[in-house]
């Protein structure tokens, strides 16, 4: 059936105000000095959007945004990129979800101001939309508690409707991991966390003991891990696949989201799987050589420029 999206990206928006050159870890009573900030659309899931649009897939989006400055920028900002916008609620009791980055090369610490983010629920998302979509994305649930206490419900949904899916459940600021896997992960076409999200979800204290313990309800498993690269878990076979190494990290901040961008991108065009990794693994390390999640994904050219002058890649 011809739909009108490829991709549904369900999720937290919010802006970015990055904080870098930062000498030290500030401590509580004293003052330090960052010597550069930008302003950048933020959130797991408009990052994933704005960069797998940049990539070619047709996107539309579901979140809430305040009716306030920083919804108008997360607005703008996802339609500059031809992200489908006409889904995104505005609420006039929320204020615009913020996150202040504090950025240390390939590290960072952040605070999140949730706002109308945390007011996303299950009734948002009509099976009308889910239906205008190929494949939906979800990420950042334990920021979106309404969602996280359904994300069962719509997955199933999505999948009775033919949708293929992906979850990238991101940090979960509490630590309580508090998410049903097992019921979860069967409905989940592609499992994206990082390592750390993946052995603090797990409980386990390295990959291979989680992999063992999601690979028995899990379908496919994509394990980001940074400068090393990343692991696939998918029909009992591990697949491990070497990173593109960007010897001048900007900042690090997207990467994830964008190795996301990458995978799906290659998956829903029904790539083999090699060629889903090498993509995504692409896509991270582009991400590095520029400010925030989206500088580097300014427009497909700028991204295949890119990947040939630093990585000698041909897209």
């Amino acid at each position: 059936m011809k739909t009108e999206f490829d991709i549904l990206v369900v999720g937290e928006l919010n802006i970015d105000l990055i904080l870098n050159n930062i000498a030290s870890i500030p401590k509580i009573g004293t003052e330090i000095i960052a010597n550069k900030m930008d302003l950048t659309l933020g959130s797991s899931s408009a990052i994933f959007a704005s960069n797998v649009s940049t990539l070619g897939s047709r996107t539309s989006f579901i979140g809430k945004i305040g009716n306030d400055s920083y919804g108008e920028f997360v607005l703008h900002s996802l339609k500059k990129k031809n992200v489908d916008t006409s889904s995104i609620i505005v609420s006039d009791t929320e204020k615009t979800g913020a996150t202040i980055v504090l950025n240390y090369s390939e590290d960072r610490a952040m605070i999140t101001f949730p706002g109308a983010m945390k007011e996303l629920s299950p009734s948002d998302i009509s099976d009308d939309t889910l239906k205008k979509a190929k494949h939906l994305h979800i990420s950042s649930i334990f920021l979106q508690p309404k969602l996280k206490e359904n994300i069962a419900e719509i997955f199933n949904r999505a999948k009775s409707l033919g949708l293929t899916t992906s979850l990238d459940t991101q940090w979960d600021p509490e630590e309580k991991w508090d998410i049903d896997l097992k019921s979860v992960l069967p409905l989940v076409d592609v499992f994206l966390p990082n390592t750390k999200e993946l052995l603090a979800i797990t409980k386990k204290n390295n990959i291979d003991d989680a992999i063992n313990t999601v690979k028995y309800y899990a379908n496919i498993v994509v394990v980001k891990m940074g400068n090393n690269g990343s692991l696939a878990y998918y029909k009992g076979v591990v697949t491990k696949k070497n990173p593109f190494l960007n010897k001048n990290v900007v900042d690090a901040i997207g990467a994830g989201d964008s190795f996301n961008a990458g995978f799906i991108n290659s998956f829903i065009k029904n790539n083999d799987f090699n060629t889903c990794l090498t993509n995504a693994n692409l896509m991270g390390a582009i991400n590095t050589t520029e400010v925030g999640g989206t500088g580097a994904f300014q427009d497909i050219l700028a991204v295949k420029q890119t990947a040939l002058n630093k990585f000698n890649f041909k897209l």
